[in-house]
């Protein structure tokens, strides 16, 4: 297996510092693209939708637990039976007991949302030990509305009184970057070991989906 080439400690050094200046300019881009997204505006969804959960029916409004701010998770529905491994490991990933209460202290609640129905939401909750908020838009539009043609989607809302507005909304590898393990695998150095990767020649790589 191939490996990075062996040098002095002073050489690692300056390899390494010239690193961190490019990584600090990536953080203050970083920086950059959070405030404009704090400057986004919003868009006004209608509180028309009743989501099914273990404690009754739901309308949009009460997933805010009465708190002024949602984060949402669209988790996908691949059908009876199937779940995507995706979502299943995005969901796995989040401290629930932990990062959850930080963020209701924030003023931020959270649900995780399918079209899955709503037993079979439960039954799988059940086999990985989640205890997350999870509804299910099963037999509502909402999907259709919020235009997620079937696939995944993290939402922020942000209400005012009885009304309620989309802030943000992001998919793919704007979900990727709040993952665990890939983020620490990015820093390994044989990275993710997925084909898509820019790596040098030799590193150990495989199908990301395969």
């Amino acid at each position: 297996m191939e490996k990075p080439p062996i040098v002095s400690a002073e050489e690692w050094q300056t390899a390494r510092d010239e690193l961190l200046t490019a990584e600090k300019e990536a953080t203050r881009t970083l920086d950059a693209l959070a405030a404009r997204r704090r400057r986004l505006p919003m868009v006004e969804i209608e509180n028309k939708y009743t989501f099914a959960s273990p404690d009754g029916p739901k309308t949009l409004l009460d997933l805010f637990n009465g708190k002024n701010q949602l984060a949402m998770y669209q988790f996908m529905d691949r059908g009876p039976d199937h779940f995507c491994p995706g979502c299943t490991a995005f969901t796995d990933n989040i401290p629930q007991d932990i990062a959850l209460p930080i963020l209701a202290d924030r003023g931020v609640a959270w649900a995780t949302c399918s079209d899955m129905p709503l037993q079979q939401i439960e039954s799988y909750k059940k086999e990985r030990g989640w205890t997350l908020p999870f509804v299910s838009s099963h037999g509502t539009t909402w999907t259709e509305d919020i235009n997620l043609g079937g696939g995944f989607r993290l939402m922020l809302f942000l209400r005012d009184g009885d009304k309620v507005y989309l802030t943000y909304s992001t998919g793919s590898r704007g979900v990727d970057r709040l993952m665990f393990v890939p983020n620490i695998l990015d820093l390994a150095v044989y990275g993710r070991q997925e084909d898509w990767e820019d790596s040098p020649t030799g590193w150990p790589q495989r199908p990301t989906y395969g």
